[in-house]
């Protein structure tokens, strides 16, 4: 039974050598919460501004949502709990930093973000253009009494031209992502890494030919620049 033992310890040995030269993954670079506290953020429906009618506000607001459940210090609040409240209050969407407070408040969360799509085109090379906004409640918030509901869901926003306050509160991050350029491809292929299946039949290609990944790319660099905002 000598021989046989010889074969399986050729054979095992092929193996170790055919996986030690196989394709090997990635490690994406972690991202944390600046600051030792950790927080509880809520992500609202998206706002669509593309013209695009394919662009599903939840849809959108998921793919935020799984990015932001990769920040370390971060706990986040499904979106369909958030549109639950935004029912209750009878909101179709945030158009102040008031009523986002009282969507915190509701929650008991310390922050609302919210993702707007501005652009979207799904065919290779993708483009996507969007933007998150940050509304962070104050410690000594309170709500205010006899809230009128429907006084809240009818305040306007600030006309286009107008800039939103520059408050502590409020942070933004915005973006254009042109698959077509080089240093987009260079930043997905960066953020690909460890993310994918090098073995795959698509490769890092697949987060060009699916635009749900395409977009949660796109919400990671958001997410990353808007934390690094806060730092400052």
């Amino acid at each position: 039974m000598t021989w046989m033992r010889s074969i399986i310890a050729g054979l095992a040995l092929v193996v170790m050598v055919g996986c030690s030269h196989g394709p090997q993954y990635g490690t994406e670079v972690p991202v944390y919460l600046p600051g030792k506290h950790r927080q509880v953020w809520a992500v609202a429906p998206a706002i669509n501004l593309s013209g695009q009618a394919e662009v599903d506000p939840l849809l959108q607001a998921d793919d935020l949502y799984e990015q932001l459940q990769q920040v370390h210090g971060l706990t986040v609040v499904p979106v369909n709990r958030v549109a639950q409240v935004y029912a209750a209050l009878k909101l179709d969407k945030v158009q102040s930093v008031e009523q986002a407070m009282l969507v915190c408040d509701a929650l008991g969360c310390d922050a609302l973000l919210v993702p707007t799509v501005t652009a979207y085109d799904p065919y290779d090379p993708p483009k996507f253009g969007a933007s998150v906004q940050l509304f962070r409640k104050p410690k000594d918030f309170g709500k205010p009494p006899n809230v009128d509901i429907r006084a809240l869901a009818s305040a306007a926003a600030p006309p286009p031209v107008q800039s939103l306050p520059q408050q502590a509160s409020f942070k933004q991050s915005v973006g254009m992502f042109d698959a077509a350029n080089g240093s987009v491809r260079e930043a997905l292929l960066e953020y690909a890494r460890g993310r994918n299946d090098p073995a795959g039949p698509l490769g890092n290609r697949e987060y060009l030919l699916s635009m749900d990944r395409y977009c949660g790319f796109v919400y990671h660099e958001l997410i990353v620049d808007l934390l690094r905002k806060m730092r400052h």
